[in-house]
């Protein structure tokens, strides 16, 4: 059974298997079965300091064709978190690479590094969790701007 496709020659990547990922953050949701693969994506994207990174594909399935998460329950009800929860939280960009690089080039006339993104969005989720916590503590389930 098949976990994804190559994303350049369109090959499965089985369940269990090696895959090949771009070291690029805005990149990482494309996956290569081999680093020849990889590097024909390279070649394309353009990428000036990109390397492929070597992943394992999961092992299994559910019946809806997504990762199978076992969830660990902890702390009491109010402060209930879980350690699937934290894995479930996408790890996407949350900044428009765009928008940043066209402020920093106008602002600064300087180049903006492929990394910056992916640590700006860090510290985006750094703070939007400090403010769910504070809508929570005041008994709300809308975070609003003075939470931040």
């Amino acid at each position: 059974m098949s976990w994804r496709k190559c994303s350049i020659c369109k090959k499965d990547i089985p369940l269990g298997g090696i895959y090949q990922v771009c070291s690029i953050s805005s990149c990482r949701k494309s996956v290569f079965c081999s680093v020849t693969c990889w590097d024909v994506h390279n070649g394309v994207m353009g990428h000036k300091s990109a390397w492929a990174e070597e992943e394992v594909a999961p092992t299994s399935l559910d019946e809806t064709g997504g990762l199978r998460r076992k969830i660990i329950i902890t702390g009491d009800a109010s402060s209930r978190t879980t350690a699937a929860a934290k894995a479930d939280i996408p790890r996407d960009i949350l900044i428009v690479v765009s928008k940043l690089k066209s402020y920093i080039k106008a602002r600064a006339d300087m180049n903006t590094s492929g990394d910056v993104a992916e640590v700006l969005s860090d510290i985006v989720r750094t703070e939007c969790d400090k403010a769910i916590e504070k809508a929570r503590s005041e008994g709300r389930k809308t975070v609003m701007d003075r939470d931040f």
